[in-house]
């Protein structure tokens, strides 16, 4: 099913329940569509950490003097996805890929863009998120976009925060 999410106020909690397009039964939603400035996505011409005002900032937010202000604001990750190599070809002419990488740290979700005929893609983007249990798991999954069905699986790696 499909959610046109342009449709629905913000801030506002939508129960929807939406029939499936291949097969029986219907999905049922809690959908609250809400600012998150903490998600970001940028390109890696523009690293913000760069930014001296910012990285100041940041510096304050997470110093020792402010650990207990916010408790489940444990800090923030920056992920830079540059490129994948020698992917698997999984276009139905067996020579390509259309690659598009996904990030997701616990409910948060953030994909590149799709780079079309391609086993070597380049991104060059700088993912940013919130942490709020320093026990999740990053995962960057490679899918390769099919215009008819949902996308192929390529690969996958799941990063403990603990271990970076």
């Amino acid at each position: 099913c499909q959610v046109d999410l342009s449709t629905l106020s913000k801030e506002q909690t939508h129960k929807l329940e939406l029939p499936l397009e291949e097969g029986e039964g219907f999905l049922v939603l809690l959908v609250t569509l809400t600012a998150s400035a903490a998600v970001t996505i940028s390109d890696l011409s523009v690293n913000l950490l760069e930014d001296p005002k910012e990285r100041e900032e940041i510096l304050k937010r997470y110093s020792p003097m402010m650990m207990f202000q916010n408790i489940k604001d444990v800090g923030f990750l920056q992920v830079k996805v540059i490129r994948a190599e020698a992917l698997m070809a999984a276009d139905v002419t067996g020579k390509d890929s259309d690659p598009f990488c996904v990030v997701e740290l616990n409910n948060d979700r953030l994909l590149t863009h799709t780079v079309y005929k391609n086993l070597n893609p380049e991104w060059n983007k700088i993912f940013t998120f919130n942490i709020k249990d320093i026990h999740s798991v990053l995962e960057v999954t490679v899918y390769d976009e099919d215009r008819d069905r949902s996308a192929d699986f390529l690969g996958k790696v799941a990063i403990p925060l603990l271990s970076v």
